[in-house]
């Protein structure tokens, strides 16, 4: 996420101190951001990040607190957006609650204009790492459980048939061109199926 691109980035800046985060507003549009909005507090972030649909967050604070960390991680789970959060202070077990949150880059000591650019682009591109990170997990855990459902399905067939492993698996292959459906879909019918039985 560079601002190399025609639209500028659309921000939302979190920050309970106005002159501060107007601070903030000013040094991002010199920057070439654009802030679409400012909020005082995260009350009611899901759905303002819904609404007004920010390619990244900024929190300017002088320390999470649990209700922040909170809604950061309520948000990474259901709108997931690069979060940049400034602080004033910052020990190693806050830094690591607020990553695990959801927040891309922790920065201590408040934010400095000259060090914006670097600090989004940082904060975006870990944030495309986790995301590719977490869908690679999920298609993971998707492969094991098909893998787990045509198992269980062979093992029924095989059960039920008095039939070899490789019968089985041929029986569920011919079913599945016969039908036009997918091996998990037709591995999913048979347990449904043969599980009543026993």
């Amino acid at each position: 996420m560079t601002t190399t691109h025609l639209q500028p980035e659309r921000v939302l800046v979190i920050d309970k101190d106005t002159a501060r985060s107007a601070l903030l507003e000013q040094a991002l549009k010199d920057q070439g951001y654009e802030v679409v909005c400012r909020l005082h507090d995260t009350e009611g972030l899901i759905s303002r990040v819904e609404q007004i649909r920010p390619d990244i967050i900024i929190i300017e604070l002088d320390s999470p607190d649990r209700d922040v960390l909170e809604h950061m991680a309520t948000l990474n789970s259901h709108i997931p957006r690069p979060v940049v959060m400034f602080a004033e202070t910052g020990d190693s077990q806050t830094i690591q609650k607020a990553i695990k949150a959801g927040v891309s880059a922790y920065v201590v000591d408040g934010m400095s204009a000259d060090r914006i650019q670097s600090i989004m682009d940082v904060a975006a591109a870990r944030f495309r790492e986790f995301q590719a990170l977490r869908s690679e997990l999920n298609d993971v855990r998707n492969e094991l459980e098909d893998h787990k459902q045509l198992d269980q399905a062979k093992r029924l067939i095989m059960k039920h048939q008095q039939c070899t492993e490789d019968k089985a698996y041929s029986a569920m292959r011919t079913m599945a061109m016969d039908q036009g459906k997918p091996m998990t879909q037709i591995a999913k019918n048979i347990i449904s199926v043969l599980e009543m039985l026993d």
